[in-house]
């Protein structure tokens, strides 16, 4: 309970494994907690030192970290240990960038043009010969930045293609650590 009050008042979680004890389920329940109220996240795996190790462990640590919680694939990752202060140092400027991106807003014409330059590359769904048409993007918030795209049938944004869309956000802006939400609403006849 004390996990969650804190997740409610912060900007950026830090979300603590054990490198000893592995992933558990209590991580999982608190890092799914964290994205789903928008915070920002930083994986940080404590007790490096204790861990045996050799050429492999880092990466193999990391995919798991990466196949356990696929939902926070944006949240970086620092090995560190509390006892020797290994790495401790790279926390807090991990936490200022994060931070940074979690507040960061998009110019609206910017925004439109990587959209446009999106559905381009890659046409948006269709059902029933309809088409999803995008007419303009803006974005409406931040911590966590949050978008919306103003279509002809917003039924027909499929989960794939939002996923896509979200990707290309990345790309283009980074917003390391944070989770982004788009959202779809019906142009208006006054848009």
């Amino acid at each position: 309970m004390r996990a969650m009050k804190a997740i409610e008042r912060a900007d950026v979680v830090l979300i603590v494994l054990n490198a000893e004890e592995g992933i558990i389920e209590q991580d999982k329940h608190i890092a799914g907690y964290a994205h789903d109220a928008g915070r920002a996240a930083i994986f940080v795996v404590n007790k490096w030192d204790a861990v045996e190790k050799d050429d492999k462990t880092l990466q193999q640590f990391t995919r798991k970290i990466r196949d356990h919680f696929q939902f926070m694939s944006y949240a970086p990752i620092v090995f560190v240990s509390a006892l020797t202060k290994q790495r401790l140092h790279r926390i807090l400027p991990l936490v200022d960038q994060v931070a940074e991106q979690h507040a960061m807003r998009v110019q609206t014409h910017v925004l439109n043009d990587l959209i446009n330059d999106a559905v381009t590359f890659n046409q948006p769904p269709g059902d029933k010969g309809k088409r999803l048409k995008i007419n303009y993007a803006t974005q409406v918030s931040v911590k966590p930045p949050t978008f919306v795209l103003f279509v002809n049938e917003p039924e027909l944004m499929h989960f794939s293609y939002q996923r896509y869309l979200d990707n290309k956000i990345r790309e283009a802006f980074g917003f390391e650590g944070t989770p982004i939400r788009i959202f779809t609403r019906r142009k208006s006849q006054d848009d």
